[in-house]
């Protein structure tokens, strides 16, 4: 006869007894009808007090708590220009919420000719069958001759950027981006080229020694900002997966090693369609071992990135209304 376990002889626990994970607190909330007409603070209200909704939460408590007060470094990559977000981050800007705009080479490359002519990201199959793919004579020409002016003037690659677009007689549209913004309201921005990764590269006007002269100034300038985010600041990466986790590791380390261990007790948090293993230990986990708290955030950029702002913009109107 085939053995059965007798249920009549189990242990049971009263359930005021057991830990539960979940709390009936802690549910959404549907659209509230008396909240008239439905601010985004409602809304950010009614979502469920668990897991990544609550990290959400967090993340935009720690900016609001960090504007005008500790620094707030915002790191992104080519696709978040691209999905049209600048505008967001020019407004956080203004509002002196964002302290320091770091960029890799993509970012810089498709704001530039969004500025100047409206249009970017060409169809690269189609390019690299005839060999035409990244040879857009004006992009390569102008930023290589921003990036040649600054490695004489000894400006960063972002600075230079910002100039060279602040020079130019006819933008197609100026209020778009983020190296002619940074420029005019005095906010840092950086640009971490990757030698041979970015198209202006492959353009008979590249110069090795500027590209290099630049961006290295630029590496040193986010160092030195690292330095503010000391016991409060944030640190976002958004789409980034590579190139901007390495170099905010480095500059971190500058920054302890020049200043007897700090910055320490920050924030960070990765931004980003997929997960990937350099933002989460060089951006989440490593920098916050010493103090702070690191979040990962997954999502499409033109989603989340618009709902943290709001998020932020709302809780910037809290802290201070009467």
């Amino acid at each position: 006869m085939t053995r059965e376990a007798d249920l009549s002889a189990v242990r049971t626990v009263p359930i005021a007894r057991r830990p539960n994970k979940v709390r009936a607190e802690e549910f959404a909330a549907p659209p509230d009808a008396r909240a008239g007409e439905r601010a985004f603070a409602s809304f950010l209200d009614s979502l469920p007090d668990v897991l990544v909704a609550r990290d959400f939460r967090r993340l935009i408590d720690a900016i609001v708590a960090a504007a005008g007060q500790r620094g707030v470094i915002v790191m992104t990559g080519g696709h978040v220009v691209k999905t049209g977000l600048a505008p967001l981050l020019l407004d956080l800007m203004r509002r002196r919420v964002i302290t320091h705009l770091a960029m890799n080479g993509s970012a810089a490359i498709h704001d530039y000719e969004i500025a100047r002519w409206g249009g970017t990201s060409e169809d690269v199959a189609a390019g690299l069958r005839d060999g035409t793919f990244g040879m857009a004579e004006e992009t390569g020409r102008g930023m290589n001759d921003a990036f040649a002016l600054g490695m004489q003037k000894g400006w960063g690659m972002g600075e230079a950027l910002g100039r060279a677009l602040a020079g130019e007689p006819a933008l197609a549209h100026p209020e778009l981006s983020l190296l002619l913004g940074a420029h005019q309201l005095g906010v840092p921005l950086t640009v971490h080229a990757a030698l041979g990764a970015e198209i202006v590269h492959q353009h008979p006007a590249a110069s090795g020694a500027a590209i290099g002269d630049t961006s290295h100034r630029d590496f040193r300038r986010l160092a030195a900002s690292v330095s503010t985010l000391h016991d409060g600041g944030v640190v976002l990466n958004i789409g980034s997966a590579v190139v901007m986790p390495e170099v905010f590791l480095k500059a971190l380390t500058i920054a302890r090693n020049l200043d007897s261990g700090r910055p320490t007790n920050f924030t960070t948090c990765d931004l980003d369609m997929a997960r990937h293993y350099r933002p989460r230990v060089n951006v989440v986990q490593r920098p916050t071992l010493e103090g702070g708290q690191g979040f990962e955030i997954t999502g499409h950029h033109e989603l989340m990135v618009p709902l943290l702002v709001w998020g932020v913009v709302e809780g910037l109107e809290r802290r201070q209304a009467p």
